[in-house]
């Protein structure tokens, strides 16, 4: 099996977008500080090192690959880079580019949801009131869910955003 990249796997746009991201990607030297700090790439598949050079060639798969969505978002690649590749700031590029081209993992797509429709991404049900009136807190915390006004609010920047739209085309 070729491990060859063809032309027709390339999308010059991924390589903008990763260079607007972090101008400095296309100094990468491939010296895998990246992937050696990472903490992802310890218990998954996750190979930073991998995506940096895929999205500086362009490679179409990085947006469809798990690999993007493994990201912690720590910084450790990003502080510990020899170049100072903002590394966290191209997978993050990445990861909007791959959900305005349908590319949502469906948890993440979950997540969405219920910040849609809480404005909250951890719904309070009866378990976590109990468990916060034992800890001594009030029943919901003082986000959207103690404020529905609030929630009016985010749900009408959400909309206007096109935040629902996109995560509805999903």
């Amino acid at each position: 099996m070729s491990t060859l990249i063809k032309p027709q796997e390339l999308d010059t746009s991924i390589r903008d977008l990763a260079k607007q991201a972090s101008d400095k990607i296309v100094e990468c030297i491939q010296c895998a500080t990246c992937s050696g700090s990472c903490p992802s790439g310890r218990r998954t598949a996750l190979r930073t090192r991998v995506v940096v050079r895929q999205a500086l060639l362009g490679v179409r798969d990085v947006l469809s690959s798990d690999d993007i969505w493994l990201c912690v978002t720590c910084y450790n690649c990003s502080e510990r880079c020899p170049r100072g590749i903002e590394i966290v700031d191209v997978i993050i590029a990445l990861r909007n580019e791959a959900v305005r081209r349908g590319f949502m993992r469906s948890k993440h797509k979950d997540v969405a949801k219920l910040f849609i429709a809480y404005g909250h991404s951890v719904p309070i049900d009866d378990a976590r009131r109990q468990l916060r009136r034992k800890l001594g807190l009030t029943e919901v915390p003082p986000t959207t869910h103690m404020y529905p006004e609030a929630l009016a609010e985010v749900k009408e920047i959400l909309a206007e955003i096109g935040f629902v739209d996109l995560v509805s085309r999903q």
